[in-house]
């Protein structure tokens, strides 16, 4: 056997390992210990190699042809070109021997976020497909589709990532909104035909077993909503130091079971981490994700059940098509009952008592909903179901525009400054642009004139922080043109898979006029 390094003096690396000298207590010397990794290891990443990507051109033919603007052309041409960067495929050593890595075995190649996230993470995708949409890349975003099918196809559910760590959760279920970018684009009746089973599938892990709830509102209807459920109570195995230090004031080991399970259903949110799941905001381990019904995660389920009939429409399905677009009429109802808040004019969390048996159907109560501001409570807007009615919409817009969340340079995700990623001061890309799209849709001029004016301040951040630090960010500080975001388990990512597609997709949609300057005002 070939170590790294050269010949190794075992063939198995479990033998290596038993073999190295260890002193009075069983301790192994960090020397001893470096060696072996050394020896029998890969790089952080080297299970991923470089794929070039067969559809990438300098210049797409017909690229962003609103952007007037010779300075935010070459930048946005730039944006494009990190495509390539961020492309790869996985290496003949995963393929051949997949048990000794923790990387899955993919088809075909993939555009990874960037920085620490070396492997294609689900819901970040979307918006990387959105992006390579207006790049004219729709083989790389195929291929990313018919990998995220292959894990349905293996496990009945797209993972988290592409990690044997991540088959324990999956993450906000975005993969009919993916299929429907590309159809739009391509009308690629083949890829539809292939992806409908693996959808009802996906659609089967979000509405049955733990994962579903069912409210009774006040009326005594019944109500059946999606949660967050990871299925793991331990440390996640990417994080386990971080997550011991989060339970070591918890001395009950049920408790700390417990608290795992939160900690990864919260990864499972993609909001990891945020006051929006804790009960106590300054305190992470009162995380009670299993213990909500979120907003957005219902507004994602929708959009499933109204791609689904869409995509069944399409191939013939009609008894398929009907009864999904009954089950979208059905969540409408349920999101409108559950979530909506009259006073406040958005969309509200609902959260269960402390110790609720949710097997069991739930009796709505006013005071479960979260009356925190989040960026979440605006997303249905991003659904034509509740966009199409513009005296709805113009109530939403009254609430955003007081809510607080419209800063400076983009739409904030809490109000809370509590030092976790998915809160104030911190903008994500994801939250801009549904919110952005579900104003721009809508039948009421305010609203789409809102929309530009938060996309061009949007746009701006992002190119400002571009030409001061070479890179685009996975989020930004919105109370600062050009400011990166920060806070969170982890140092601030450059790359950015989906930041890179949200610049790209508002430069499609909005373009930049010749005389509109790109700088900080």
């Amino acid at each position: 056997m070939e170590c790294r390094n050269g010949p190794c003096d075992s063939h198995n690396p479990i033998d290596a390992f038993d073999k190295l000298p260890r002193n009075a207590t069983g301790a192994i010397s960090v020397k001893d210990l470096s060696k072996f990794i050394d020896d029998y290891f890969e790089g952080a990443g080297d299970d991923l190699v470089y794929a070039d990507p067969l559809d990438f051109v300098p210049e797409p033919e017909g690229f962003l042809p609103k952007v007037e603007n010779s300075q935010v052309r070459a930048w946005a041409l730039e944006v494009h070109s990190l495509w390539k960067n961020l492309s790869r495929k996985v290496s003949d050593s995963v393929l051949n021997r997949p048990e000794f890595h923790t990387l899955l075995p993919l088809p075909g190649p993939v555009v990874i976020p960037g920085s620490r996230f070396k492997e294609v993470n689900y819901w970040d995708s979307y918006w990387v497909i959105r992006g390579l949409m207006a790049s004219k890349m729709y083989a790389t975003a195929k291929s990313i589709v018919t990998n995220l099918i292959s894990f349905i196809d293996t496990y009945g559910y797209v993972l988290n990532g592409a990690r044997a760590y991540y088959t324990n959760r999956s993450q906000p279920p975005l993969l009919s909104a993916m299929i429907h970018e590309i159809y739009k684009r391509t009308g690629d009746l083949k890829l539809v035909r292939k992806a409908l089973p693996a959808l009802l599938k996906e659609y089967q892990f979000w509405n049955t077993g733990i994962h579903s709830v069912t409210v009774q509102d006040s009326q005594a209807s019944n109500h059946k909503l999606s949660r967050y459920y990871a299925m793991w109570n331990k440390p996640r195995p990417e994080s386990a130091t971080i997550d011991k230090a989060f339970t070591s004031k918890i001395l009950n080991d049920s408790e700390k079971q417990h608290f795992y399970r939160e900690v990864a259903s919260t990864a499972e949110s993609g909001w990891d981490f945020s006051t929006r799941w804790m009960r106590n905001t300054s305190d992470i381990t009162t995380l009670t994700t299993t213990s909500i019904l979120p907003v957005d995660l219902n507004v994602f389920v929708l959009r499933m059940e109204l791609d689904i009939a869409f995509f069944a429409k399409v191939v013939g399905d009609n008894k398929t098509a009907k009864s999904f677009l009954k089950a979208s009429q059905t969540r409408k109802r349920a999101i409108n009952s559950v979530f909506w808040n009259e006073e406040k004019r958005q969309w509200l969390d609902y959260w269960f008592d402390n110790g609720a048996t949710l097997q069991e159907c739930q009796a709505w109560q006013a005071s479960n909903q979260n009356h925190r501001a989040y960026a979440s409570n605006y997303l249905p807007l991003w659904i034509d179901l509740f966009n199409s009615d513009t005296c709805l919409v113009k109530k939403v817009k009254k609430s955003l525009e007081s809510s607080g969340l419209v800063c400076a340079v983009g739409i904030a995700t809490s109000l809370i400054n509590s030092g976790n990623q998915w809160d104030y001061p911190n903008g994500w890309a994801p939250l801009q642009h549904m919110i952005i799209e579900g104003l721009l849709r809508s039948g009421s001029e305010e609203a789409r004139a809102m929309a530009e004016d938060i996309a061009v301040r949007w746009i701006r951040t992002n190119y400002v922080a571009y030409k001061k630090t070479g890179a685009m960010h996975e989020k930004y500080n919105v109370e600062k043109c050009g400011d990166f975001g920060g806070g969170g388990e982890y140092i601030p990512q450059t790359g950015f898979g989906w930041s890179n597609g949200v610049v790209l997709a508002l430069l499609e949609e909005f373009g930049w006029p010749r005389d509109l300057k790109i700088d900080c005002q």
